[in-house]
């Protein structure tokens, strides 16, 4: 009952933010990775682990590209904001080496669930600074971004990334997470 909640939370996140703003959409990301996040602390089976880490992993790596790509020039652009854009950089930076740990391991190495704990760690601080009051999209959204063409762009961006990790998957494990993320299942 309680994971078809969340599932329709997730997906209902998802739908609403196709036809959002750019800082809807990535909070509908947020929202999707941390529902992963507390899946993962809660699975018993070494598959499950493996299922939502593959989810959190490739949810990430495109989370962190659009953002990279499109949003943060974008804010950097309209809000000479420096000390903010360049603090969710390396953050970014850290959570990427991180992640190719994770996906370079599985649930048989014995730091497996404390990676994906610290990571969910370091995510949580970030959103956090991301959301926050007088935080980055708080400063976005009183400057002159034009919020709907970045989600517009943004989401073509993403549909190519999945699109891309789709055709050089490796393995049924990665195929699956980029479906799930594809469709906020």
């Amino acid at each position: 009952m309680a994971k078809a909640k969340a599932k329709r939370a997730t997906s209902g996140a998802r739908s609403r933010a196709r036809s959002s703003d750019a800082i809807s959409l990535l909070k509908a990301d947020h929202r999707e990775v941390e529902g992963w996040f507390e899946q993962f602390e809660k699975a018993r089976s070494a598959d499950r682990k493996r299922e939502l880490a593959d989810r959190i992993c490739t949810a990430l790596k495109v989370h962190t590209t659009i953002e990279e790509e499109v949003f943060y020039p974008a804010f950097l652009e309209a809000t000479q904001d420096e000390e903010i854009h360049h603090e969710a950089e390396v953050e970014h930076d850290g959570a990427k080496a991180l992640i190719g740990t994770i996906e370079a391991s599985g649930p048989d190495d014995e730091y497996f669930d404390a990676r994906v704990k610290v990571l969910a760690e370091m995510i949580k601080h970030h959103v956090n600074e991301e959301e926050q009051r007088g935080g980055m999209f708080a400063e976005a959204r009183q400057s002159d971004m034009d919020l709907d063409a970045l989600g517009e762009q943004m989401k073509s961006r993403r549909s190519e990334l999945l699109e891309g990790m789709r055709s050089t998957g490796s393995g049924p494990g990665r195929r699956l997470a980029v479906a799930a993320v594809d469709t906020g299942a």
